[in-house]
């Protein structure tokens, strides 16, 4: 679920992306980065990335066939109070549409996203080489204790890819995009828009 809505869609030549998930753009800005122009990454991490600061649950909450609002809570939101209250606001968001509904995700999504989370938590080659191949503008996105792909993993994205700037939100997890739509949003869209990135 995207909070940034964008009004135009980009041409071939100016490709935006918007991208959190294990793994999912990174290997196509690598194959095809005359496809990409500005890069997003939002929760995610490098190839064998950091994994200390899992959440000791979250294997089993993640696992769960239908995520309740408590498993939101814990996945996605920091513990204090006003994180999991974005965090409820959130979750009344997400259940507004009632038209075009995503489906949730099946047990062969699951399936498919731990073969590939367990492909990508594989070292291959020299670790974080491939991110020095990224010559995109790329703007790191995270919250500051983010449990199911720790916020360590965004710093390292940062430190090893070129053009590159990190926002941590604070009292925040996984998230962090939902529980700060309007700042994230604002970040992502001047980021995209501006003549020159990152400014």
């Amino acid at each position: 679920m995207n909070p940034c809505r964008r009004t135009r869609v980009p041409s071939e030549d100016d490709w935006e992306q918007i991208a959190g998930g294990t793994g999912v753009l990174r290997p196509l800005v690598l194959v095809r980065p005359d496809l990409v122009r500005r890069l997003v990454l939002v929760g995610t991490k490098p190839r064998a990335g950091e994994m200390a600061g899992l959440g000791e649950r979250v294997p089993e909450v993640a696992a769960h066939d239908v995520l309740t609002e408590e498993d939101y809570l814990y996945l996605f939101f920091g513990p204090s109070s006003a994180s999991r209250d974005a965090g409820r606001e959130f979750w009344l968001r997400r259940h507004e549409r009632t038209v075009d509904v995503d489906p949730e995700s099946g047990a062969d999504s699951v399936r498919a996203q731990n073969a590939l989370r367990a492909d990508w938590n594989s070292p291959r080659g020299e670790r974080f080489a491939e991110l020095r191949r990224i010559g995109q503008p790329t703007l790191v996105v995270n919250g500051n204790n983010d449990i199911m792909v720790p916020t360590i993993n965004s710093w390292i994205l940062a430190q090893h890819i070129q053009q590159s700037q990190l926002i941590i939100y604070p009292d925040s997890g996984h998230g962090s995009l939902f529980q700060h739509p309007e700042l994230c949003c604002a970040h992502v869209t001047r980021f995209l828009d501006s003549e020159i990135p990152f400014t």
